[in-house]
């Protein structure tokens, strides 16, 4: 899979893989009707396969699927780019939830789910995922490492590594605030995580990305009984 194949202007494309054909057709339906384009794939494989030549602007993908699942492909998904990932299963408790976070995807939803809100986290990860018009390039240092809020990554000499839209959202609304502790409840909500140990799985997967220890953190820091806080160089 080429690691950015050709993107073309219009509206968000979006990649449906589920092996549940009626469940396809509808969200296939419901997603031209709000306007976006919509490529179907049955499986793992056939998704690999769309991503060859097109590039997409969101997947949403069912865990459960026969041969590879989507935990593993959205693992191998975020090795090559940050597009955001939408999980879908049949599966919602916390356990199943936590598991598809640490995999690398952004947003979580249960079967069976109403379809306007799964309309709503698509904007959110969207929304996330593109800078506005209006982008100034901020730029904050962390550990040694320059991370673009505008452009979403974080650079140290040749190094670059891109931030997933749910961790780029948490890092905005924490530079934002340098230094003052924003609370869990308040990261989920104005993130759009589905609940607060969503916020606690993406904040991990941040310390991992620049921080030179992330069990003993020195920037992304932990206050207890208030949330998280962020010091940046």
């Amino acid at each position: 899979m080429e690691e950015n194949p050709p993107h073309e202007t219009g509206p968000p494309h979006i990649l449906v893989v589920d092996d549940d054909t009626r469940l396809r057709k509808l969200l296939q339906k419901f997603l031209m009707e709000h306007g976006y384009r919509v490529t179907l794939a049955a499986s793992a494989a056939e998704a690999r396969g769309r991503m060859e030549g097109l590039a997409f602007d969101l997947t949403i993908l069912d865990v459960m699927m026969p041969g590879e699942g989507g935990l593993t492909l959205t693992q191998f998904l975020r090795s090559r780019s940050e597009m955001p990932v939408l999980l879908l299963s049949a599966r919602s408790e916390t356990d199943a939830r936590i598991a598809g976070l640490e995999a690398g995807a952004d947003d979580y939803l249960g079967k069976p789910f109403e379809p306007k809100e799964l309309l709503l986290r698509m904007r959110a990860l969207l929304r996330r995922a593109t800078p506005g018009p209006d982008a100034t390039q901020r730029i904050i240092r962390l550990a040694g490492w320059e991370a673009n809020l505008d452009r979403g990554d974080l650079r140290k000499g040749d190094l670059l590594v891109r931030l997933a839209p749910g961790e780029l959202g948490l890092l905005r609304l924490l530079a934002a605030n340098p230094g003052v502790p924003v609370s869990r409840s308040q990261l989920s909500e104005q993130t759009g995580a589905a609940q607060e140990r969503t916020v606690d799985v993406q904040i991990t997967r941040l310390r991992r990305k620049f921080e030179p220890d992330p069990r003993a953190p020195r920037h992304l820091q932990t206050v207890r009984g208030q949330g998280y806080v962020l010091w940046p160089d």
